[in-house]
């Protein structure tokens, strides 16, 4: 069937159904009969339209949901608008673009994404206001999410109301700026600007719902590789900015930036009489900063004096200074970053600002985050939060992730010799076992890629784009090589199924049947395939020797024609392997991604994340998808979604409390998950200033030494004879509507001195690698806050399980057990490291221990009142929380308290065999504070190597 056909019915069916939706519930059959009057419009049907797919695709999308965005405003110097002129204005271009997107994201998602671009543009202010004006915000999305889509809905919305000048900053690289100026042309432009003087006007997207000549904004740059706005663009380009809305969409580079101020000079700015600055003023300005916590951030040091005033003669870098510059020209100016990985731009200080370039970036007007639908496929997802059990966890990486351990002669972070090893340098020649070929990992991976794209098409799914992505190097000379030595495989295995195995090698067929028994037969799901089938091998050998011709490798190399080969008609049949490094990182969409080889450890927090490009939306395959990577890469993803889900949390605490950008970005620069995310964010030596107020310190990571377990025991002992006898055996806590929490065999002590607890504190061996559990910072951090005189007192609970009964200070306690985590560390190496890694190690059940039933209560209602349903965090719709969060346990505690849990770890573990002592664990749980202090750290960047050494 036609796409374009198929496209047009469901696009009609979807419009017809969003106007039902508001008088009545949508069901399958109310679905049926829209279907089948709008198939009578169409008496030309193509012979293979499937009245039952169409059907089951309009209804997918109908069962999409999305939450409710989160926000922190400061509406200071703002004055309300939008409601006011609403109703008068004309919302042609927002009205395409909805028809436009509707019937592929659907209805609700549709519904909310009206809402949510109505709330930013609304903290814009008005375009036709007088007088100067200044808004900065950021839109923070999930990665690979949707951002775009927002974006572009944000800039539709504002051409409607008046702005006239729309910049839109898409990355540093061709490919990324031309996968954005195609996606600003199908849903805001409506045509192709890629043409040639001689020919007509070429209809893209919105275009071809409503080519209405008055709807053609003007654009300056294409879609080609040289569509930018360079210095050719700029002598001849002669729009006068003022009448229709003028698009630009450019790469974050210094010529391309100059340029456009250049040419705005040159167009349409006077002298200021006040300032004597040259300005424009009655063109209001909306610049969208795609990815802007890359190349937009001031990374220079010396933005303050020792003072801590900001510096007005200080030199920012250079695309930081180029934007800053570019806003300062216009009078009237809106800016909106748009990222998933925000904290270097809440890391910008809000006071920022010199004399040339104005204000910096802090995003002081407004912060959204932005939920993501049910049906996105991202890392809480992939690699599990903090509120999942390890089971579970466990059972999603087994899902999708496969471990890589022959890359390198070994697993460790300094090795130089092997394929790829983790240390090489430009020109590093890769050899597997002293060959010039693939290691068995990424064959696997490539037969893994076949499998999925063939299993796609039994389903189906025949035109839908396949691809896979191989990121293990980022010197192009290294990626040129490995590109080479695909080929090589990739031929064999096309030679053989064109010609028949060759006697005395290998048998790529039975590899694949067998990959396929072994990782694709049990996990398929056959609600995916047709008539719910069981897939065997046998019904997927013919599709497997349709695609394997059609497969193509090529090395992505940043430029446009790394996007517009996508685009290109017939695309969709083709099975792509794209090689690449750096410039496969940031917003690069690979279309129908199943299959990823991940090799590179990168340095940055941020830039880890983004290279998630598998992370997107995965209708209807989501099963077939493999990440194939080193345990350390996935350790670190771990750490990093579980950080990103804790300042996610902070984030909605301080949107449920009404808080400012400048709050937030307070709150977050001391957040001890920055612990965590500042190893591979930030350069070694950096000082950082922390607050442990409102959070919890635990330990997972333990030495497993016998002389450290036995010297941490008795710090144990000593500590718990000097608090004397506990004020509770057995604790129990009433609970609402009558339930009760009990901790048999358990102690528990009121009001203990913070004396004690910093001495445990000073005796108690914590491991290096428990980075947000050291007993030398969080003694640090009490003591300064007892000078302030919080944290005086202390509920101290020694938490039994299930285990051996062992003997402390005379406190007979059965031992809680727990397996060592060998998702990343397997038991040998944490043996030979003498370290012994554990998962969560405290339930809220425990961490509320010294609530009473009204706090509890109280916390409860808190953790409701900040919660709302998103999809890409793992919340189920409609099924609210049943106990309090650890951020609202810690929020409704008496401030001047603190909590400290000790768990005695029952030693019988592979790791721990032979030791006798119980291994101590421990937890403190802080309140929040009004009068939080911070202490100093220092970062240890745990990927800070040199580029030599790299």
């Amino acid at each position: 069937m036609a796409d374009g056909v198929a496209a047009k019915i469901r696009g009609q069916v979807m419009g017809i159904l969003e106007e039902i939706r508001k008088s009545e519930t949508i069901t399958r059959e109310r679905i049926a009969r829209v279907l089948d009057g709008i198939c009578m419009m169409f008496p030309n049907l193509p012979e293979d339209f499937d009245r039952e797919d169409m059907l089951a695709s309009i209804e997918e999308r109908i069962s999409i949901w999305i939450g409710d965005a989160q926000e922190l405003v400061n509406n200071e110097n703002h004055v309300e608008w939008l409601a006011a002129r609403k109703p008068e204005l004309e919302w042609n271009y927002w009205d395409r673009y909805r028809q436009h997107i509707l019937p592929d994201i659907g209805l609700e998602p549709t519904t909310k994404l009206d809402g949510i671009t109505d709330r930013i543009l609304s903290h814009l202010e008005d375009p036709q206001r007088e007088g100067a004006w200044d808004r900065r915000g950021l839109v923070v999305g999930h990665v690979q999410s949707g951002k775009t889509a927002n974006y572009t809905g944000l800039i539709c919305k504002a051409a409607d109301a008046g702005y006239k000048i729309i910049i839109v900053l898409a990355g540093i690289h061709k490919n990324l700026r031309s996968q954005t100026q195609i996606r600003i042309e199908e849903g805001f432009l409506g045509y192709d600007n890629n043409r040639r003087p001689d020919e007509g006007f070429r209809a893209v997207g919105v275009g071809n719902i409503n080519p209405d000549p008055f709807l053609r904004p003007d654009s300056v740059t294409n879609r080609a590789d040289d569509g930018d706005f360079n210095t050719n663009r700029a002598k001849t380009f002669s729009i006068n900015p003022g009448g229709r809305p003028l698009v630009f969409v450019i790469k974050k580079q210094y010529t391309v930036l100059q340029n456009l101020i250049n040419w705005v000079k040159w167009a349409h700015t006077a002298v200021h009489q006040e300032t004597g600055r040259e300005s424009v003023s009655g063109i209001p300005l909306l610049v969208i900063d795609d990815e802007a916590d890359h190349a937009s951030v001031d990374t220079k040091d010396g933005a303050f004096d020792e003072h801590g005033q900001p510096d007005p003669e200080h030199d920012p870098s250079h695309i930081n200074q180029l934007i800053r510059r570019l806003l300062t020209l216009f009078q009237q100016k809106a800016y909106v970053g748009y990222t998933a990985t925000p904290f270097a731009n809440i890391f910008i200080h809000e006071q920022a600002e010199t004399k040339e370039e104005g204000p910096d970036l802090f995003p002081s007007s407004f912060i959204i985050s932005l939920p993501a639908p049910s049906d996105y496929f991202g890392p809480v997802h992939v690699f599990g939060s903090d509120g999942e059990d390890e089971d579970e966890i466990e059972d999603a990486q087994h899902r999708y992730v496969r471990e890589i351990e022959d890359h390198a002669d070994s697993l460790s972070l300094n090795e130089n010799s092997g394929w790829v090893p983790p240390k090489h340098k430009n020109g590093w020649v890769p050899r597997y076992m002293g060959e010039l070929t693939l290691p068995p990992s990424l064959v696997k991976a490539i037969h893994s890629f076949i499998i999925a794209s063939a299993v796609r098409r039994a389903r189906g799914q025949d035109r839908a784009h396949n691809s896979m992505l191989v990121h293990v190097s980022r010197f192009t000379s290294v990626q040129n090589l490995v590109k080479q030595q695909i080929e090589a495989e990739v031929e064999a295995i096309k030679r053989e199924f064109r010609y028949g195995e060759t006697e005395g090698e290998r048998c790529i067929r039975d590899e694949l049947e067998a990959l396929f028994t072994e990782d694709f037969a049990d996990s398929l799901k056959p609600d995916h395939n047709p008539d719910d089938e069981i897939f065997e091998w046998e019904d997927i050998e013919p599709f497997v020797e349709r695609a394997i011709p059609q497969i193509d490798v090529k090395e992505i190399n940043g430029s446009a024609g790394d996007i517009l080969d996508q685009e290109a008609a017939g695309s969709e049949h083709v099975l792509s392997i794209a090689v690449g490094g750096d410039k496969l990182s940031r917003g690069l969409t690979l279309k129908g991604l199943t299959t990823s080889y991940f090799l590179r450890a990168s340095r940055m927090y941020d830039t880890l994340m983004q290279m998630g490009r598998w992370f997107g939306y995965r209708h209807g395959y989501e099963d077939v998808c493999r990440l194939y990577m080193t345990a350390d890469l996935r350790e670190w993803f771990e750490k990093i979604t579980v950080a990103s889900e804790e300042l996610r949390e902070e984030f909605d605490h301080m949107a449920a409390v009404r808080g400012t950008p400048r709050n937030y970005g307070l709150r977050v620069r001391s957040h001890p998950a920055l612990m965590i995310t500042s190893r591979v964010k930030m350069r070694s030596g950096t000082p950082m200033k922390l607050s442990f107020a409102g959070t919890i310190s635990e330990t997972v990571v333990f030495h497993a030494s016998k002389d450290v377990i036995e010297a941490n025991r008795q710090t144990t002992e000593t500590f718990l004879k000097a608090i004397g006898l506990p004020s509770k055996i057995d604790p129990s806590r009433a609970r609402p509507e009558g339930s009760l929490h009990q901790w048999k065999n358990s102690f528990f002590w009121e009001r203990v001195d913070a004396s004690a607890i910093l001495s445990f504190l000073g005796g108690y061996a914590t491991h290096e690698d428990s980075v947000k559990a050291n007993s030398n910072f969080l003694r640090q951090f009490i003591e300064k806050q007892n000078e302030h005189r919080d944290l005086l007192e202390w509920d101290v609970a020694l938490l039994s399980g299930r285990g051996q009964v062992t003997d402390l200070a005379g406190l007979k306690i059965p031992m809680v057990e727990r397996t060592p985590l060998t998702r990343n560390t397997s038991i040998s190496d944490q043996i030979d490291a003498k370290k012994y890694i554990i998962g969560r190690l405290v339930s809220p059940r425990d961490e509320a221990i010294d609530l009473d039933e009204d706090a509890f209560a109280e916390a409860l209602e808190r953790t409701r009142a900040t919660w709302h349903e998103d999809a890409a965090r793992n919340r189920t719709r409609g099924e609210f929380p049943n106990e309090p969060s650890g951020m609202s346990i810690r929020e409704t505690r008496h401030q001047g308290r603190g909590l400290m849990l000790l768990y005695p770890l029952d030693p019988d573990t592979e790791v721990t065999r032979g030791v006798t002592d119980p291994v101590m664990a421990v937890a403190l749980s802080f309140p929040t504070s009004s009068n939080a202090t911070e202490i100093d750290y220092v970062v240890n960047n745990v990927f800070a190597r040199t580029e030599s050494e790299l």
